[in-house]
């Protein structure tokens, strides 16, 4: 399965860059998954989930969402403003 992915805000800044397309091994069916697996490929930075937020093809999602091929996925920050 791939999917594609977009960082936001601090997350773009600690991984260098905006997004990328992935190759999921067999395992990695939902979103707690995929995090998992990007935080112990290099991504060290979707570690911390005390803070993460997530979406599905642009819809706010928890860690328990499934994937699809072909899906897009944005990790990012709670956002604050004023």
């Amino acid at each position: 399965m791939r999917v594609n992915l977009l960082y936001f805000a601090s997350l773009r800044e600690a991984l260098g860059k905006s997004g990328e397309t992935v190759e999921l091994p067999g395992d990695v069916n939902h979103t707690g998954e995929l995090r998992d697996w990007l935080a112990a490929n290099g991504r060290a930075a979707l570690a911390n989930t005390r803070n993460l937020r997530c979406a599905v093809n642009q819809d706010m999602a928890d860690f328990t969402t499934p994937l699809t091929d072909g899906d897009e996925v944005a990790f990012f920050p709670p956002v604050t403003g004023g």
